[in-house]
């Protein structure tokens, strides 16, 4: 089993229930991780097509965060490990989204979800 880190993906949604929080963009900060086979095929070719790409599943996860409006940091930390999911060769998969400033004597706030594939 491989494990996949990408760390403190700095993106901007709409993110809470509030009315300045549903006016301005915020920071969030997304690290997720992934476990998934790699063949030997692939480490013998060396070829990007043979292995599961970090790169795309990263730039659907930019493309939700950034597009959607999310009221709970729940929906929007589940949302991402769904759409990481929704790729068959990911055998279970992590995600914690920070929102700083959430609290004001807090340095942020960070919710986690996993979840194993059946």
């Amino acid at each position: 089993m491989t494990r996949i880190k990408v760390k403190n993906l700095l993106l901007r949604t709409y993110i809470g229930f509030n009315p300045e929080e549903q006016e301005n963009k915020q920071d969030v900060i997304i690290n997720f991780e992934i476990e998934t086979e790699v063949s030997q095929e692939a480490l013998e070719t060396d070829e990007p097509d043979d292995i599961l790409d970090y790169k795309i599943i990263t730039k659907k996860i930019i493309e939700l965060v950034q597009n959607g409006r999310f009221n709970l940091l729940e929906v929007l930390t589940k949302k991402i490990l769904d759409l990481i999911m929704e790729d068959k060769r990911v055998k279970w998969a992590k995600v914690e989204v920070d929102k700083p400033h959430a609290l004001r004597f807090a340095g942020s706030v960070s919710l986690e979800m996993q979840k194993i594939r059946n």
